[in-house]
């Protein structure tokens, strides 16, 4: 069987600061070369697509030599960090932008759902854009006819599909997005990171569509998203980018695995310090952090063990209402405890120009794994300072229950103290 994408040799580069190719004496030079029979002189130049490093060149490859094949019904997921080349690369399998060099062979439809708003008339009404999207496919009037209903249904926008899209939410817009590019019927269905704006009921139905669409109308899914556990639970392999290239592609288990190890070798933070504590545009600055364990500062922590997240910060004034929370988050990018002085019996405390705050966990409950913590400095009830990744929390599995014995580490995400009795 002939695959749905084959990709080869793909490159896209970019002139940092420009629109187009560039000067005309660039273009000339282009043409010059390929009326000769020679190469493009611009292949020969342009640097990696590190967004970490500064760079010499005014060249950029956001994409270089990207090779590989989707098979029909199969779901493959793209992931990487921002600016790895994902969103490039959709955008040139949608024909968006055209390659630098290399192929593209996709057979059958392709519907796109890049970002909010791509492809909607902000002056036409749900009902007009529903039905230019699916002439735009190729679609008769009728056959978008017979799925209008279908379609509104699923986006839960009945009561706003005769006004003009301009009015919608984003999350408005999103859901009647991916309901036409879903019930369209494309043979190849590409969906960016779009699903982020909807709410939680809506990503589920949208991941069932998707699955629905693979598996029961044998069609093709690529799906790019930063949320591990939506990639896990709707894609069988997986492609992950790094710097404009393919670093790893098979099993999605095999590229998400290498995707944390590469993660967490580079977030291992002990300790928390900002780069400055100037406060020109803060109220309010969170200065350091870091867990201590047994009296000493340490984030390698068994489950059971006690620990503490210490919070230091430096404010323009004082006696100001302020709150603190903490987010525990697992590598799949998902939240597993929401902290708070608010839920430990202290609703707000006043700030000093320099202040500290303690949280204390008397016991470990989460499982072996590396967790990342998020700190938020709330004054008055808006957030004023919020750091993403602070601190790592690496927890071994120890003795929770104090009977030795632990469940299945595949079977748990906590362990939860319990009291039992045979009556």
């Amino acid at each position: 069987m002939k695959p749905a994408i084959k990709i080869e040799n793909l490159s896209k580069q970019y002139r940092l600061g420009t629109v187009g190719t560039g000067s005309f004496a660039s273009d000339m030079n282009r043409w010059w070369h390929t009326v000769r029979g020679k190469e493009n002189p611009y292949l020969k130049i342009g640097e990696t697509n590190d967004r970490t490093s500064k760079g010499n060149s005014e060249y950029v490859w956001a994409l270089r030599d990207i090779n590989f094949e989707v098979q029909q019904g199969e779901v493959l997921g793209i992931i990487g960090k921002n600016g790895a080349g994902k969103s490039t690369l959709l955008k040139l399998l949608s024909r968006v932008t055209a390659p630098t060099t290399g192929s593209i062979k996709a057979r059958g439809r392709i519907a796109s759902l890049l970002e909010v708003g791509t492809g909607f008339h902000p002056e036409l009404t749900g009902r007009e854009n529903v039905f230019l999207n699916g002439a735009i496919m190729g679609m008769t009037k009728r056959e978008i006819a017979s799925k209008f209903d279908e379609i509104v249904d699923f986006a839960g926008c009945e009561r706003y599909i005769d006004t003009p899209v301009k009015r919608y939410s984003s999350g408005m817009y999103v859901r009647l997005a991916f309901a036409v590019a879903a019930h369209l019927e494309p043979e190849i269905l590409i969906v960016d990171e779009v699903l982020a704006v909807g709410d939680a009921e809506f990503q589920k139905k949208a991941i069932g569509k998707m699955k629905d669409v693979s598996q029961g109308g044998g069609r093709t899914v690529l799906f790019v998203s930063h949320n591990m556990a939506s990639v896990k639970n709707l894609c069988t392999s997986g492609v992950l980018l790094q710097n404009g290239t393919v670093s790893t592609s098979g099993p999605i288990d095999n590229v998400i695995e290498t995707y944390i190890q590469g993660n967490i070798s580079k977030t291992n933070n002990i300790e928390y310090v900002a780069k400055d504590k100037f406060l020109d545009e803060k109220p309010i600055k969170i200065s350091k952090a870091y867990i201590s364990s047994l009296g000493v500062k340490n984030n390698n922590v068994f489950s059971g063990d006690s620990f503490d997240i210490h919070v230091e910060y430096i404010a323009k004034e004082e006696n100001t209402n302020c709150r603190l929370f903490i987010g525990v988050y697992n590598q799949s990018d998902q939240k597993l405890l929401h902290l708070g002085n608010v839920y430990g019996g202290i609703d707000s405390f006043s700030s000093k120009k320099e202040g500290k705050i303690v949280c204390s966990i008397p016991k470990c409950n989460l499982k072996e794994g590396t967790y990342f913590i998020n700190l938020s400095f709330h004054r008055d009830g808006i957030s004023v300072d919020r750091v993403k990744n602070a601190l790592t929390l690496n927890v071994e599995n120890g003795d929770f229950y104090g009977t030795g014995k632990l469940p299945d580490n595949r079977e748990n995400i906590f362990f939860v103290e319990q009291n039992w009795q045979v009556l």
